[in-house]
């Protein structure tokens, strides 16, 4: 489904993200790993268009959307989550995700419809299968880490995408809401036949769900295939926590 040929990108001279190549089948969970300052995030904004390559090429469903803009990529089917919460702190959990939905479909027949009526059931839907239904009312801003994380996986979802990019989703949490998060993820992954790609952390999370892994070392794949190959190489996992 993605394909990424030779990504290159270099600032001030420094290469960030060198010859790059990798495969995202179709309908899969592939994780990328490797430890800070490896390139993981430069890459993915390289992937999702926030950034310009040098050289190399970036391929969907076998169109070269190389350095196409991020909202272009959404309507393609592109989306994204972020390391940093990005959610809408002052409305409620529910018109957070009411708002995406809007964002995404529009008004279309709906033009008289009451802005706090649009996508209702929808809203609900999503909320009901992000476990956060109960907390519709509630401001966005006060809600749990974990919470919001979840939240921001709910906006990412409304855009209806094919493929959904994740860095580093459990950033932050406890063990329990690492846990629940996965587990979250990897439901929604299978109910909704996403194709996912993510970063993280956490080796734990990472061989639980992903079913491809490409390891990266300054900027660099030194690593790619599935869990028990990359595990069987032996020297690209294990290392502590806060070196990755």
């Amino acid at each position: 489904m993605l394909e990424v040929r030779d990504l290159t990108k270099s600032f001030d001279g420094f290469v960030a993200v060198s010859r790059v190549s990798f495969d995202v089948p179709k309908h899969s969970v592939s994780a990328i790993i490797g430890p800070n300052g490896a390139g993981k995030t430069t890459l993915f904004n390289l992937i999702t268009g926030h950034l310009r390559c040098d050289t190399g090429r970036v391929v969907l469903n076998g169109r070269d959307v190389t350095g196409v803009p991020p909202h272009d990529l959404c309507r393609m089917g592109v989306g994204r989550s972020f390391q940093r919460t990005n959610i809408f702190a002052k409305l409620t959990v529910y018109e957070n995700v009411q708002a995406a939905f809007v964002s995404h479909r529009g008004r279309g027949w709906n033009a008289f419809t009451p802005v706090r009526d649009l996508y209702r059931d929808e809203t609900l839907r999503l909320l009901e299968s992000l476990r956060l239904a109960d907390r519709a009312g509630e401001v966005a801003g006060f809600l749990s880490h974990g919470a919001q994380k979840q939240l921001e996986l709910g906006l990412a979802l409304a855009l209806e995408p094919d493929i959904l990019l994740l860095d580093e989703p459990t950033a932050g949490m406890s063990a329990s809401e690492t846990r629940e998060t996965i587990q979250l993820i990897d439901r929604l992954a299978r109910e909704r036949g996403l194709t996912l790609l993510f970063t993280e952390h956490d080796m734990e999370v990472v061989f639980s769900i992903a079913q491809k892994i490409t390891v990266l070392h300054q900027g660099r794949v030194i690593a790619d295939g599935s869990p028990a190959a990359v595990r069987a190489d032996g020297g690209h996992v294990g290392a502590p926590h806060d070196d990755w």
